[in-house]
């Protein structure tokens, strides 16, 4: 079922900063710089065209394997000095996946920044969770990721912010949706959601992100134990090892777009 199109642009938004993680940085879709593109940069490109040419700037101040906190204390505060009119804040995934986090707690710290920011900006639109029930290794944290986006959406509703719910977007559960590594999504997985954020905000969408994919051919068991040993050893084992070593993929990347600029 789509996503109720409630619109919450009172104004065409003309400006619009993305706060968050790898997920809102893109990674898993790539550009042809060698950067990545992602559902923020594709939200950025439908508000843009809803404006006359070079009125709508832009920023995104993501970076991949931030923790909550650390989104808190360097994108939060950039992004109120912008103080654009929308603000995506998409925070405390990877605080959620770490073994012995508790969502109730991740979730003050979130409701506190979200606070923070509504303050300051215009609108706040916050994120839910994948639904991981079909993804190795996160699938036992379904339970623990449902009780944080039972918080998420209980802070949307206290202040007044529309929610992305990618819990309920099923066609991002289709492994044609996520990267090889099973973590990020795909392009199309990328567009999928920006077409879902576009539908929450009221923005016309040029495609509809419930649209099914096509029909696969079966896979036999020993193709999906082959491509199951292919991905641990490619993925799960360094995903692992940087944990064990205290390292981040975000370790030395800055933000691929800090100021608020004309796409």
């Amino acid at each position: 079922m789509a996503a109720e199109s409630t619109s919450f642009i009172r104004d065409a938004i003309s400006s619009y900063a993305a706060v968050g993680d790898s997920f809102t940085e893109g990674v898993g879709d790539p550009g042809p710089d060698g950067g990545f593109v992602g559902w923020a940069d594709r939200l950025a490109v439908l508000l843009d065209d809803r404006l006359p040419e070079h009125t709508f700037r832009y920023a995104n101040l993501a970076v991949r394997g931030k923790l909550l906190d650390q989104i808190v204390a360097d994108q939060v505060p950039r992004a109120k000095e912008l103080a654009p009119d929308l603000v995506t804040f998409a925070a405390g995934g990877n605080d959620i996946i770490r073994p012995g986090t508790d969502p109730d707690e991740v979730a003050e710290r979130f409701e506190r920044a979200v606070a923070d920011l509504t303050d300051a900006v215009g609108t706040v639109m916050v994120t839910t969770g994948f639904d991981t029930r079909d993804v190795p290794v996160l699938k036992h944290l379904r339970g623990k990721i449902a009780t944080y986006n039972g918080h998420v959406r209980a802070v949307a509703d206290r202040y007044g912010c529309p929610v992305l719910d990618l819990w309920s977007l099923r066609t991002v559960q289709d492994r044609r949706a996520w990267d090889d590594d099973r973590l990020h999504l795909s392009p199309e997985g990328h567009t999928r959601v920006a077409l879902r954020a576009g539908q929450v905000l009221g923005v016309d969408i040029p495609a509809d992100p419930d649209q099914p994919w096509p029909p696969l051919p079966p896979r036999g068991p020993l193709e999906v134990r082959r491509d199951d040993i292919h991905w641990a050893r490619e993925y799960l084992v360094p995903w692992i090892g940087r944990r064990l070593r205290g390292e981040s993929s975000g370790d030395h990347v800055e933000a691929k777009r800090p100021d608020l600029l004309p796409l």
